[in-house]
């Protein structure tokens, strides 16, 4: 049972508002946003918006196709974030070299490191590659290996596969400089995010991140904890997650990810989910569970199968979880993405756990007057979207709808004098949900081209960036000042 201490309903007392921008999506010099100077610039631009609320996508290491759903790790952060700026400051890096930030520039880093680091600084790596060897070892000597071979670890050779103990220790041996390396660019990043939490924790900015509910094949988890997850015995995938035919595509999504063994978690106490929980809140103030749905039931896909069609509905025993969670940490922050297909015992899961769910204005305004996501039916305890990253722009959401719609969105908002977004913008702003998120695209007013992720597709997705010239002179105002109007 869940105690008073236990409970996260004390963040949830004041009504706020907040901005959902990946990391990657920042400005700056390389070919994507890092937790450098534009990242605390954005933090002081959300503080003069009157916001509290910083929603990022999952921040681990990407797969060739960018998508931050898909990472080589539930524990590691992703090195393309690692700014440079600070590392040159430091002395580790001589010079700001302007191409990508890769291995290379890195393990120039590295170099320096070893040769300039202070003593202070040399315990401080050595304390981290300590505190965090829950997951570290597993996920460096990954790395090293994937590197070496070359392919996915079910094609490596068998004893690497298998982990036998002789392999692992004569491959640590073999991979030490590499190992030593994967720690310090680990160091790098949960260093680096530290101090971005402090900044923006400090001006009363909470950073709220993304945890998909399922994890990549060739990951190091699948790699470390097989029995977790339902393979077959070469570690070929057996089934594969997804979601059946929806809003968003006709034929589902497969996703392709592993499913889990739950009688075999539950067996040793759900360890993983503990140990993830564990880092989550060492990177978030708050953490959304994407997928929410899959704790109840996993839509399970032959793995044979080119699309999430011939699927079913398998069981997940998700109150189990959240209880033993609950007996784990004191506070658990969570928010539930309870959008798609959503049964009584998915809400029933939720509700019992206490955990907030989520409302999109996008989705409103179609299945009549009784459709969840209209204002008037929300809760005080959800939180409201605009749209998500998955979603179009408002402004390009409006301009792409059918007359019908579009006069029937208007008339629902009262046939505003404001462009949209605007008029969308007010009525989250206005909902009775204690959190409204805006992505920053709505904020910016930026049409579809603007699109973060189209889902169904690999191509074009997760390459979005703003950049400081949209961000007029009087925006932080008008923000400030409708953040104030509905009292967030």
């Amino acid at each position: 049972m869940l105690n008073q201490e236990q409970t996260p309903d004390a963040d949830r007392e004041r009504r706020r508002a907040g901005i959902l921008l990946h990391l990657t999506s920042l400005p700056g010099p390389g070919p994507c946003g890092s937790l450098g100077p534009q990242a605390h610039k954005f933090v002081s631009f959300l503080a003069d918006c009157g916001m509290s609320v910083w929603q990022i996508l999952p921040v681990g290491p990407t797969e060739a196709g960018g998508s931050p759903y898909q990472t080589n790790s539930v524990h590691a952060g992703n090195s393309r974030l690692i700014a440079l700026e600070p590392l040159v400051e430091r002395g580790w890096l001589r010079i700001l070299p302007k191409d990508d930030v890769n291995n290379e520039t890195l393990r120039r880093c590295w170099d320096g490191f070893r040769r300039r680091a202070s003593d202070s600084d040399q315990r401080a790596l050595t304390d981290f590659a300590a505190e965090n060897d829950y997951w570290l070892g597993n996920y460096a000597l990954f790395r090293a290996l994937h590197e070496e071979q070359q392919a996915p670890w079910w094609n490596w050779p068998s004893d690497l596969r298998r982990r036998d103990p002789d392999a692992l220790s004569r491959a640590r041996l073999r991979l030490k400089e590499d190992l030593d390396y994967i720690r310090f660019e680990q160091f790098l990043f949960f260093n680096q995010w530290q101090l971005l939490r402090g900044h923006a924790n400090a001006v009363g900015i909470e950073l709220f991140g993304d945890m998909p509910i399922f994890v990549a094949h060739d990951s190091a988890e699948v790699w470390a904890r097989p029995r977790d997850f339902d393979l077959n015995e070469d570690g070929s995938l057996r089934v594969v997650a997804g979601v059946p035919p929806d809003y968003f595509s006709a034929t589902g999504q497969r996703w392709g990810n592993p499913l889990y063994r739950w009688d075999r978690m539950r067996a040793d106490g759900f360890r993983f989910w503990v140990d993830r929980i564990r880092t989550q809140l060492r990177l978030f103030n708050m953490v959304r569970i994407d997928h929410f749905r899959g704790f109840d039931a996993c839509w399970e896909i032959p793995a044979e199968e080119k699309t999430a069609v011939k699927g079913r509905w398998v069981a997940a025993p998700g109150d189990e979880l959240f209880e033993c969670l609950y007996r784990h940490f004191d506070r658990l922050p969570l928010i539930a993405e309870d959008l798609g297909v959503i049964t009584p015992a998915v809400d029933a899961l939720r509700r019992k756990h206490r955990l907030p769910g989520m409302r999109v204005l996008q989705f409103a305004f179609s299945e009549g007057p009784f459709n969840l996501h209209l204002p008037f039916l929300h809760d005080r305890d959800s939180l409201v979207y605009t749209g998500t990253h998955d979603n179009d722009t408002t402004l390009g959401w409006y301009r792409s709808m059918d007359a019908v719609t579009r006069e029937q969105v208007d008339a629902y908002l009262g046939y505003p004098s404001e462009d949209m977004p605007w008029p969308l913008i007010r009525c989250a702003l206005g909902s009775c949900a204690y959190l409204a998120i805006l992505p920053m695209q709505d904020v910016l007013g930026l049409d579809g081209e603007h699109r973060m992720n189209l889902p169904g597709t690999s191509e074009g997705n997760w390459r979005w960036r703003f950049s400081w010239d949209q961000v007029g002179p009087e925006l932080a105002d008008r923000m400030r000042r409708l953040t104030k109007l509905y009292a967030r």
